[in-house]
């Protein structure tokens, strides 16, 4: 409950700093801001139009704050005929931005989850997916935030979340390790009470990979 009611305090957060966001035009100053912080010049040839670019791509990489991840799951389908086994969807690709440094992380999502008063159409999985990390992000929050967002849309007897990264801020800075994989993964209801249960759902992940 805690972690449901921090993740909606956030939420709300995010939604009130919608009504302070600058303009574009502020937003291409600070990149010209940047390009002079890196030591270039924004007026030169080769940099004049980036600034435009790059707000037109901030747009795109962040447009998961103007999504509700509610509407996302709103449609129920009730008529599943009493299926009640687990519903898995794996490798759901993502791109995501640390929220620590701004740079990239990319990976795979996958998602489980035992339905008891229906399911949603696949895709709503997926697209849940992109909702969350299509913002400044940390992999654990978006964990959390994606089994969250299903425990109180379908209310299911358990959801099982798991997520493969890289980060770009530890492949290409700092320790500048690249291939190294992070691992999250968040457990509710029948998955978090029966250990055999999170086996079940690692094992559908793996099946069928090298």
């Amino acid at each position: 409950m805690d972690v449901v009611k921090s993740l909606s305090t956030r939420m709300d957060t995010v939604a009130d700093k919608h009504a302070d966001r600058p303009s574009r035009e502020e937003a291409e100053a600070a990149v010209r801001t940047l390009i002079r912080w890196a030591g270039d010049d924004p007026q030169r040839e080769g940099l004049v139009d980036p600034p435009k670019r790059v707000a037109k791509a901030f747009k795109e990489f962040y447009s998961g704050y103007k999504d509700d991840p509610h509407a996302v799951l709103n449609k129920i389908f009730a008529e599943v005929e009493g299926y009640d086994d687990i519903v898995l969807v794996r490798d759901i690709p993502f791109y995501s931005h640390c929220e620590h440094h701004m740079v990239p992380f990319y990976g795979m999502a996958h998602i489980g989850y035992y339905p008891t008063k229906g399911v949603v159409g696949l895709s709503k999985l997926a697209r849940l997916v992109e909702v969350y990390a299509r913002r400044l992000q940390t992999q654990e929050t978006m964990t959390s935030q994606i089994a969250t967002a299903i425990e109180e849309a379908l209310e299911p007897r358990g959801v099982a979340v798991m997520i493969e990264a890289e980060h770009m801020c530890m492949s290409m800075r700092g320790v500048q390790k690249a291939g190294a994989v992070t691992l999250t993964s968040q457990f509710t209801g029948a998955f978090k009470d029966d250990p055999a249960e999170q086996v079940r759902f690692l094992t559908l992940v793996r099946h069928g990979k090298a």
